[in-house]
């Protein structure tokens, strides 16, 4: 980044934001003056997207985002760095599995939701304590179409997404009205995550969507920055749904 925008006064802890839709919510909340912390797996990715963000106002933690050492790490950097952490973006997910829920194996089920379900729980936890429950802030949970309906040969990610709408739910409840949560429901965002669902087929993939383009990653990161800003002062519990019209197809056919 060549030019930073004024401090916004605000910062915020992305998970799974070295790449992909991480790093398009982390580049959205930078561009409006916010400090960030990213979180990922690879320190070499890392180091690059806080080099591409602009170090001046962004940091990073290395570590799995269902490792609670890690979790607890994070928070303890991002206030140790920036006094405070006003947002949460719970974006780090796994889909390490393709077929059948009849033939998965447990031990690869349970490793879908620790990632995407209980390490979610568990920074929303950090954050509360640290620095929400007394000073407010907001929660934003990056779920998927996969977790509103049927998700045929993805179906351990799509009950983990489904899982996390509901966590979702219960945290906006219990934490208001200090802490608004809401989640994002994108559907098939180009990204090295997603590329085994439109690689080499792009065209026909985005044929399903009324828009006619698959999602970006700052598709979400606009959705994000509107989530956690205060133009959604009065919007808790909800999740928004990213995908190109695609849900008005529902029963064509």
């Amino acid at each position: 980044m060549t030019e930073l925008p004024e401090p916004s006064g605000r910062a915020a802890l992305i998970t799974g934001a070295s790449r992909g839709i991480g790093y398009g919510i982390a580049e959205a909340l930078v561009a409006r003056g916010d400090r960030v912390c990213i979180t990922g797996r690879g320190e070499d990715a890392l180091k690059e997207a806080v080099e591409r963000l602009g170090s001046e106002r962004v940091i990073a933690v290395a570590g799995k985002a269902h490792d609670p050492v890690h979790q607890a790490e994070a928070v303890e950097r991002t206030m140790a760095a920036f006094g405070r952490v006003d947002y949460l973006v719970n974006n780090a997910g796994t889909n390490p599995v393709f077929g059948p829920l009849a033939d998965l194996d447990l031990g690869v089920a349970r490793k879908v939701f620790e990632t995407n379900v209980i390490s979610a729980l568990g920074l929303a936890q950090q954050t509360w304590h640290a620095w929400q429950k007394d000073n407010g802030g907001a929660i934003v949970n990056i779920a998927s179409v996969a977790g509103l309906a049927p998700s045929p040969f993805i179906g351990a990610y799509g009950v983990s997404k489904a899982a996390l709408i509901n966590l979702t739910q219960q945290l906006a409840h219990e934490f208001a009205p200090r802490v608004r949560v809401n989640a994002i429901a994108p559907a098939v965002v180009k990204t090295k995550f997603a590329r085994a669902l439109y690689e080499g087929r792009e065209e026909e993939a985005a044929a399903a969507y009324p828009l006619g383009r698959l999602g970006v990653p700052s598709d979400v990161g606009g959705a994000a920055a509107f989530l956690t800003s205060g133009q959604s002062d009065w919007i808790t519990g909800q999740t928004l749904v990213l995908d190109g019209g695609m849900f008005l197809n529902a029963g064509v056919g």
